[in-house]
C-alpha cells in the first residue's frame, strides 16, 4: 500500500494552548482509520488540518496533488442563498449538471418537450442514467427529496445529511468524516456501513458509535496528550492494548513522582545555576514536572449525583393522539410507566420520537388523551439540540446559576467547582469562557446540568452525539446503576443494546408498538419473521405444484373448459394491447417523460398479466390432452 496523505511534524494551538506538537501520521491507500481520544484532545482540529481547511502553525501536510479529499465537518456550513440542487450538483461535473437540469425540468408542471428530448439524448451520450440512479438512491437514503428547497430552511440534522450526501455522490479518493452517524437513523447507518466498506475506499473518521467503528474501520489511531498511538485491529483490540500502555504509563508516572520529590528537595536548596550541569538539571526538573502533571490531569469523569425519591405513581399515558398537518404522528397510545423501566425509543427520522418525548415531559399537550404525572416524578431531559449557552459566560458561572452546592448519591454536598472537576473540567477550564470548549465538552456540560436536577425520570435524546467514547463508557456505567426510569433515544446500537430492556417502536403511521427486548433482539425477530414468510411462500408454491400435478390427471370440468376458451381470447387481447402500446411508446419518445414512464409501466403490467394467463392456459391445455 502507498501513503495517500501524511502529516509531518504537525503542531497546532487553540486559544493559546497547544493541542499537539511534532505530530506525525500517515494514511495508506485502502486504510479505514478511526481517530479516537477524549473531548478537547484536538481530533476535529486534526481532521480539518488534513482536509486543508487551514494551515498548521508547525509542520506540513504531504499528499499527491491529484488526490481528491472529501471532508464532512461536524457542523457543516453552506453558501448563502443556495438551494439543495445548487449545492449537490457540481459545476465542474458535466454529468451532474445534466442530471440537475433534467431533475429541475421534470419537476415543472408543463416541461418543454424539445428541451426534455435534447436532455434525453445528452444524458444517454454521457452515460449518465446509471449515475442519476445512484444520486437519487443517496439523496433518498438521506431523506432529501425537494431539490429546490433553500438550505437556509433546513434543520441542523438535515444540513448534516445534505453535506454527507454530497460527499458520497462525489466519492473522493480520501474521505475525512467527523461524526458521520450523527442525525442518521439506524437503517441509514447500516446502509452507510456497507457503502463505505465497498471497493477500496480510504477514510479517516471520528465516531462515538462503537458498532459503526468496528464494522467500518481496520485501524484505530488514538490522540492522547498531543501524541498518536496506532492500533491495527478492531475496538476490542484497541482497548486491550491501550490498557497495557496505560499500565506501563502508570509505572513510569510513579517513578517520575518519586524522582520529582528528590529533585524538588534539591531545587529548594536554591542551587546556583552558574555551571552547565546545574542549569541542565534545572531544565530537566521542569520537564519532569510538566510530564508528571500532564499524567496526573488525565483523570476520569465521575457520575454519582443523587436521585430524587420516586413514589408509586410515575407517569400514565392514556389513549394519546397527536397529528401535524393532518398526518397522524401518534395514534391511540397508552402506557403506564413502572419503576426501573428501561425503554429504548426507536424509529426512522421523522416518525415522531421527539413529539412523544415532548408530550411525556409536558412541553406539548396532546390533541387526544390524557397525561398523568406522579407528584414525585422529576424529569431530567437531555435534548438533542443541547443547551444554548452564552459563549461569553464563564463555565463555572453556568453551573452556579443552578446551584452553588450539589448533593451527591452518597449524601455528601460538594461545591459547583468540585462537581466540574469530577466532570473533567479543571480549574483553568472552569474559569474560562464557554466559547473555548470543544463541541463534546459543551455536551458534557449539558449532561452535567441535567444530572444536577437529581432526576428520577431520565430522558436522553441522542446523548452519544459528539461525546468521546471514554465519557460514554462512564455514562453507561452510571445508567446501569441508575434506579429510576430511563428513556433512551439513540442511533448508537451498542448503547441501545446495553441499556434498554424494552422498545417503543415508532412505525411512522401513528402506531407505537411495544417490543420486550433490546434492539439487536428486535432486528433478529424481524429477520426471523422475514425468513418464516419466505419459507411459507416456498411451501405454498410447492403445494400448488403438487395440486396442479394431481389435477392434471383429471379431465376438465365445464367451468375449466370455459376458462380455457376465455384464456385463449385473453391472450390474443393482451398481446394486441402490448403491441399497440409499444408502438405508441416509440411515437412519444420525444414527448413528456412522465407519459413515457406511464406507458412503460402499463406495458410491464400487461406483460405480467400475460404471463399469468399463459401459465394457466398451459396448465388447462395439458389437463385437456
Amino acid at each position: 500500500m502507498s501513503t495517500l496523505i501524511a502529516a509531518e511534524g504537525l503542531g497546532h494551538a487553540y486559544h493559546d494552548e497547544w493541542l499537539f506538537k511534532k505530530l506525525t501520521l500517515g494514511i495508506q491507500t485502502g486504510q479505514r482509520v478511526a481517530l479516537v481520544g477524549i473531548n478537547g484532545a484536538g481530533k476535529s482540529t486534526l481532521l480539518k488540518l488534513l482536509a486543508e481547511r487551514f494551515l498548521p502553525l508547525e509542520g506540513k501536510i504531504v499528499k499527491n496533488k491529484s488526490v481528491r479529499i472529501g471532508f464532512l465537518d461536524q457542523e457543516p456550513t453552506f453558501p448563502d442563498g443556495y438551494s439543495i440542487s445548487d449545492f449537490i450538483f457540481s459545476l465542474e461535473n458535466k454529468q451532474q449538471q445534466l442530471i440537475k437540469e433534467y431533475e429541475e425540468l421534470i419537476e415543472q408542471e408543463n416541461p418543454d418537450e424539445d428541451h426534455l428530448n435534447r436532455l434525453y439524448g445528452e444524458l444517454s451520450e454521457h452515460n449518465a442514467w446509471e449515475y442519476e440512479h445512484e444520486i437519487k438512491t443517496i439523496l433518498s437514503r438521506m431523506g432529501i427529496t425537494h431539490l429546490q428547497q433553500q438550505i437556509s430552511t433546513l434543520s441542523g440534522g438535515q444540513k448534516k445529511r445534505l453535506a454527507l450526501a454530497k460527499l458520497l455522490i462525489e466519492d473522493p479518493d480520501f474521505y475525512i468524516l467527523d461524526e458521520p452517524t450523527n442525525h442518521l437513523d439506524i437503517d441509514t447507518i447500516e446502509w452507510l456501513e456497507k457503502l463505505l466498506t465497498s471497493g477500496n475506499k480510504t477514510l479517516l473518521l471520528v465516531t462515538h458509535d462503537r458498532y459503526f467503528l468496528d464494522n467500518v474501520c481496520n485501524t484505530i489511531v488514538e490522540l492522547d496528550k498531543g501524541k498518536t498511538f496506532t492500533y491495527n485491529g478492531n475496538y476490542a483490540y484497541f482497548l486491550e492494548k491501550k490498557s497495557e500502555r496505560e499500565a506501563s504509563d502508570e509505572a513510569t508516572f510513579q517513578k517520575n513522582k518519586n524522582l520529582l520529590k528528590k529533585e524538588l528537595e534539591w531545587m529548594r536548596r536554591m542551587p546556583q545555576a552558574r555551571g552547565t550541569k546545574s542549569q541542565a538539571r534545572i531544565d530537566a526538573f521542569y520537564d519532569l514536572d510538566s510530564r508528571t502533571k500532564q499524567n496526573a490531569e488525565n483523570g476520569s469523569i465521575t457520575l454519582n449525583v443523587k436521585m430524587a425519591r420516586q413514589g408509586n405513581k410515575i407517569l400514565e399515558l392514556d389513549h394519546i393522539g397527536q397529528s401535524f398537518d393532518e398526518k397522524k404522528i401518534i395514534n391511540d397510545f397508552s402506557y403506564t410507566f413502572k419503576r426501573a423501566d428501561r425503554i429504548g425509543l426507536a424509529g426512522k427520522n421523522g416518525t415522531g420520537k421527539s413529539t412523544l418525548l415532548n408530550i411525556i415531559t409536558g412541553y406539548l399537550q396532546p390533541e387526544k388523551g390524557n397525561v398523568s404525572v406522579g407528584e414525585t416524578t422529576v424529569y431530567g431531559y437531555y435534548k438533542q439540540g443541547g443547551l444554548a449557552f452564552n459563549e461569553k459566560e464563564r463555565v463555572i458561572d453556568i453551573v452556579k446559576s443552578d446551584a452553588e452546592y450539589i448533593k451527591m448519591a452518597d449524601g455528601q454536598t460538594i461545591s459547583a467547582s468540585a462537581l466540574l472537576t469530577l466532570f473533567l473540567f479543571p480549574p483553568k477550564k472552569q474559569h474560562g469562557m464557554v466559547e473555548k470548549l470543544s463541541g463534546g465538552e459543551k455536551k458534557r456540560l449539558h449532561l452535567m446540568k441535567v444530572l444536577m436536577q437529581n432526576p428520577n425520570f431520565l430522558i436522553l435524546d441522542e446523548p452519544t452525539n459528539d461525546l468521546d467514547i471514554g465519557t460514554l463508557n462512564v455514562l453507561e456505567e452510571f445508567l446501569e446503576n441508575f434506579p429510576g426510569v430511563l428513556i433512551l433515544v439513540s442511533h448508537d446500537r451498542y448503547l441501545l443494546d446495553k441499556m434498554s430492556e424494552q422498545l417503543f417502536i415508532m412505525e411512522g403511521n401513528g402506531e407505537v408498538n411495544i417490543y420486550n427486548g433490546n434492539y439487536s433482539e428486535y432486528r433478529l425477530s424481524l429477520e426471523q419473521l422475514k425468513e418464516n414468510a419466505q419459507k411459507k411462500a416456498v411451501t405454498a408454491a410447492a403445494a400448488t405444484e403438487t395440486t396442479t400435478a394431481k389435477d392434471s390427471t383429471k379431465k376438465l370440468s365445464y367451468k375449466e373448459q370455459k376458462e380455457l376458451e376465455e384464456s385463449e381470447a385473453n391472450i390474443a387481447t393482451l398481446e394486441d394491447k402490448i403491441v399497440s402500446l409499444t408502438s405508441s411508446l416509440s411515437n412519444i419518445y420525444s414527448g413528456d417523460y412522465k407519459e413515457i414512464e406511464r406507458v412503460s409501466g402499463e406495458i410491464q403490467k400487461l406483460n405480467r398479466q400475460l404471463d399469468q394467463v399463459m401459465e394457466r392456459w398451459l396448465e388447462l391445455s395439458e389437463k385437456n390432452n
